[in-house]
Parts: structure tokens; C-alpha cells; sequence
């Protein structure tokens, strides 16, 4: 059984989804930490919430960040990077980073990452191949032993409003969910036992509010014990066609 968390870093905090995470977290009794590269932006967004200055693209800069952590949500994104390798440095690399702070340390884990990250012939790989990146993030947590959930949201603010949360595995779906709703379900995530080792796809809509979260967790199935994949996705990323640098990343991980 994996401990309970009660000081959470948020890295993404800024953004329009981990606004909605750090308001979730505090909520339900957390110690929200927001992980910044500039103090004053965040400052302005986040108000007096507690915030910790660090780089994802700069591993040395997150020791601090890290430190007293015992829980993280992964938010993030490249989104205001127009750079074509911005997914392979924040999305992929910033996990990377983070995970390398933590040392030996192995916090429980929420990272967030997109529906279609299995289907590699979708429009959102082209170019940058961002979906690809953000399934070696999947990847690196999965090897890295850590107590982790794997969410990959639907449409954010997609679809029709509503906090009726429903889950599919296998990334063969398609369906919005609301910011609101995401940050709440991310919270909710790092702390219910049964959302542990699972990997899912998440939408939400019209209908009766989700509150039994063990119970929606609890209909995922887990994904087999060191394992790259999630335990429904299609097997077309091998391991042996990886970037040199993705395969050492996940050695050291895997043999940590």
C-alpha cells in the first residue's frame, strides 16, 4: 500500500488545467507546491500558494524543488513552445528531469499526458512526433518503481459540460473533459489506492457528478509489473527502434 501523500509539487501549476489541480489539492487538504521557472509569473497566477523555482529543461535546478515532496501531478506542456523539438524537451524531458532529482526517492506519481498517444498515425505526431514523446514519458514512469496513475484526458473543455467522469483503456476513444474536472480527477488520483499501476483514458459529460472515486479507479485494470505499455495498448513503439538517448533513459530507470 503506498503512503498517502500530503505535499504535492504541480508541475504545470501555471497552466489553464494545473490552475484547476492546485485548487483541487488544496481543497482536499494538500500542501500544494507549484513548481515555477519565474517566481513573479506564477506569483500573479497562483496568488500566495506555495511556490518553488525550477527548470524542467535543467535538471540541476529541480533538486530543491523536490525536496520534502511526497507526491507529484504532472500537468505540463509545450504548448506556448513553438520549437520543433519542444515536446522531446519539456513534455518527455522535464519527467525525466524530475524523476532524476528525486534520486533515490520514489514519490507517488500523477502524470497526464493525451488521449491518441498510442495511435502514431494520428495528425497530433506529425512534425515533432509529440505523441510519441509524451508515450516515453508513459514509459519512463512506468519503469522508474514509483507508486503511479497514467491519465490520458479527452478534449480539454471538449464536449458537453458536465462532471459525470467516465474511463476506457486500450486509447482507442475520443471524448472532451472539463479542466475543472481533470484537475479535480488528477487529485483525486494520486490519492485513492485503487487508481494505483493504472493507465486510462478520461472524458467527462452530462450526468450524475462523479464522487465514488475508488469505484471508477477500481474498473481500470492494472498494467503488468514493469511492463513499457499500458496493459490495453497497441504494441507498435518497439523498444529496439527507440532513440539512443530514450533507451538509456530507460535503463537507468528500469535498473534503479
Amino acid at each position: 500500500m503506498a503512503t498517502t501523500p500530503t505535499r504535492v509539487l504541480v508541475v504545470g501549476a501555471t497552466g489553464r488545467t494545473g490552475r484547476h489541480v492546485m485548487a483541487a489539492a488544496a481543497d482536499r487538504g494538500l500542501t500544494p507546491v507549484a513548481l515555477a521557472s519565474d517566481e513573479k509569473h506564477a506569483r500573479g497566477i497562483l496568488g500566495d500558494a506555495e511556490i518553488v523555482v525550477g527548470d524542467l529543461v535543467d535538471a540541476a535546478s529541480l533538486a530543491k524543488a523536490v525536496k520534502d515532496i511526497d507526491g507529484i501531478i504532472f500537468v505540463h506542456g509545450s504548448d506556448n513552445d513553438s520549437r520543433a523539438d519542444s515536446v522531446q524537451r519539456i513534455d518527455y524531458g522535464g519527467v525525466v528531469n524530475v524523476m532524476r532529482a528525486l534520486g533515490d526517492r520514489r514519490p507517488r506519481i500523477v502524470l497526464q499526458t493525451s488521449i491518441f498517444v498510442t495511435r502514431r498515425d494520428h495528425y497530433f505526431n506529425a512534425g515533432g512526433h509529440a505523441l510519441d514523446w509524451k508515450r516515453r514519458s508513459e514509459r519512463v514512469v512506468r519503469l522508474s518503481g514509483a507508486p503511479y496513475t497514467i491519465v490520458r484526458p479527452g478534449w480539454l473543455d471538449g464536449g458537453e459540460a458536465g462532471g459525470h467522469v467516465t474511463i476506457e483503456q486500450g486509447d482507442t476513444g475520443e471524448g472532451g473533459i472539463s479542466r475543472e474536472v481533470l484537475g479535480t480527477l488528477l487529485v483525486e488520483a494520486l490519492l485513492t489506492e485503487s487508481a494505483l499501476g493504472r493507465t486510462f483514458e478520461a472524458c467527462s459529460g452530462p450526468g450524475r457528478a462523479t464522487r465514488d472515486w475508488v469505484a471508477l479507479f477500481g474498473r481500470a485494470a492494472q498494467d503488468a509489473v514493469g511492463a513499457l505499455d499500458a496493459v490495453e495498448d497497441t504494441a507498435n513503439m518497439p523498444l529496439e527502434d527507440e532513440p539512443a538517448r530514450v533507451r538509456s533513459d530507460l535503463a537507468e530507470f528500469r535498473a534503479h
